[in-house]
């Protein structure tokens, strides 16, 4: 298996913690993984994003442009950002509730995340949107969006990992109290 995955989001959505949970899964598979984080504003709600890469071969953790089987976003914008990684074919997965990120607040200029969903339904052909707030709403939990959108890469086929491998990296990295509802939302559809 070899796979270039950007995950994208704002500070706070656990953008991180969902590239170390793949991460963790793909090595505990024997797969060799290098991974490069851009966290900048992440406490204060500024852009983050995550480059992974699976698989013999890797020299560089950083994925060119061009390069990314699958693109994992937190916020439809900041999706839209990394469009430009996303290799001809490669698959989108994220959220479709906006988050304004510090930068664009600052700007002062408007925002609206239906635009951004709306761009990516027309250029990309395998898009994948997660309603986060349904999800949200039935889990009764806002911290384990990213474990929901974990679950939707894993169905889309693009992760490259199976559930199992998901779950004993959840189980590895958090705490027993948490495995239930992160369970769930791994399976939430």
């Amino acid at each position: 298996m070899h796979k270039n995955i950007v995950l994208t989001g704002v500070g706070g959505q656990g953008t991180v913690l969902a590239s170390k949970l793949i991460a963790a899964a793909a090595m505990k598979k024997g797969l060799q993984v290098m991974s490069a984080e851009t966290i900048g504003m992440a406490q204060r709600g500024g852009s983050v994003f995550s480059h992974l890469r699976i698989g013999e071969g890797t020299q560089s953790p950083m994925i060119g442009k061009g390069e990314a089987d699958l693109i994992l976003g937190f916020e439809p914008a900041e999706t839209v950002r990394m469009l430009p990684y996303l290799k001809e074919g490669g698959q989108v997965v994220t959220a479709i509730r906006p988050v304004m990120p510090v930068t664009a607040a600052l700007a002062g200029g408007s925002y609206k995340g239906e635009d951004m969903l709306a761009y990516l339904q027309a250029v990309v052909p395998n898009l994948l949107t997660v309603d986060t707030d349904a999800a949200i709403a039935e889990l009764k939990n806002p911290k384990v969006v990213n474990v929901v959108l974990l679950g939707a890469a894993l169905r889309s086929g693009a992760l490259g990992l199976t559930e199992e491998e998901l779950k004993d990296a959840l189980r590895d990295r958090l705490p027993e109290k948490l495995h239930e509802i992160n369970f769930k939302a791994l399976a939430y559809a």
